[in-house]
């Protein structure tokens, strides 16, 4: 073969592989590298609260998304977009680079530019615990990694026994202690180690999405609200 191309693999190449294709193999990898070099790029940068993204071409060697630089496209990363839009506009992004890379490679006036390894970071595979919801947190981390974990493997509590996936939520302001019910009116209104995250749907196991509010009352759960006094018939 010619080349060989990579895009989102999950393994490293044997050494015995690279020498075959007469200009190698390069990877399409969706992260500006070094930044977030393994398997999981797109999750981690959300998770992050980065801004700013992209697609590296790179030539593979030994290591981990470690060769040299053929190209980088950067992308915004949107205040509320998630991993499943990142992923379908990084996908484009990196197939319009690729061919321009390959036709460089053909005519052998390719550029190729030495990762500065000293600021590398990782991003390992996403594990599910790594959903639950830690309310000591900041309401922007929490929301920053519902957005990451949006596919899978999402966010959840726990309550009564059950696992609730938070399939919506946003950050709010308010005011209490750690996972203290705030409010349940429009949505459900929870303290957290620096702000509040409005949880506008939940999902209980084995039933559809149903709006907040609607769960939490189901199951129980009871606000800090001052309650008015009853009225009573004249």
């Amino acid at each position: 073969p010619d080349a060989g191309v990579i895009i989102a693999y999950g393994r490293i190449l044997p050494a015995a592989l690279l020498p075959i294709p007469r200009h190698g193999f390069v990877n399409v990898h969706a992260s500006i590298l070094p930044r977030w070099r393994g398997a999981a790029p797109i999750q981690r940068a959300i998770e992050a609260g980065d801004r700013e993204t992209g697609v590296t071409i790179m030539r593979v060697d030994e290591q981990l998304d470690h060769g040299p630089m053929l190209t980088i496209a950067k992308a915004e990363i949107g205040p509320d977009e998630r991993t499943s839009s990142l992923s379908r506009r990084l996908a484009a992004l990196g197939a319009e680079a690729l061919p321009p890379v390959l036709s460089r490679l053909e005519r052998g006036t390719a550029s190729e530019t030495p990762q500065d390894h000293q600021h590398a970071t990782v991003a390992p595979k996403i594990e599910k615990q790594e959903g639950a919801v830690r309310f000591d947190e900041s309401a922007k981390v929490i929301y920053d990694r519902f957005r990451a974990f949006d596919p899978w493997p999402g966010v959840f509590v726990e309550s009564h026994g059950e696992t609730l996936k938070l399939t919506d939520l946003r950050p709010a302001e308010g005011v209490g202690a750690s996972r203290t019910v705030l409010e349940i009116r429009d949505g459900v209104l929870i303290a957290c180690g620096g702000g509040a995250i409005r949880i506008l749907e939940m999902q209980r196991p084995g039933r559809p999405r149903t709006p907040a509010a609607v769960v939490a009352r189901g199951l129980g759960w009871r606000d800090v609200r001052p309650r008015r006094p009853a009225r009573h018939v004249r």
